[in-house]
């Protein structure tokens, strides 16, 4: 383990916006539990591909895609916030 220093632009919440030693442009931390979750919830998307059961498949896909847009906004809101420029193009 390497104990180092980092810049946190938000709260040390879940999704904390935080810029690594060495690097130009913050990154977003997924707390473990956070990302397990993220993870069940895509393979119950899988599942439903494989049943056939596409609606649920698109409702729940509807689901995660609202989320990771909500922490995406957050992100680029955090770099605005403090003079960052956001390193891409917003996809649509």
């Amino acid at each position: 383990m390497q104990r180092i220093k980092a810049e946190l632009f938000t709260d040390p919440g879940n999704n904390a916006v935080v810029r690594m030693p060495g690097r130009k442009f913050p990154g977003v931390l997924i707390q473990g539990d956070s990302l397990s979750i993220l993870r069940g919830d895509l393979a119950h998307i899988v599942k439903s591909c494989a049943e056939g059961d596409l609606d649920e498949a698109r409702e729940s896909a509807a689901i995660i895609l609202a989320d990771l847009d909500a922490m995406l906004d957050r992100y680029c809101d955090t770099l605005r916030a403090h003079d960052i420029p956001v390193p891409f193009a917003r996809p649509d």
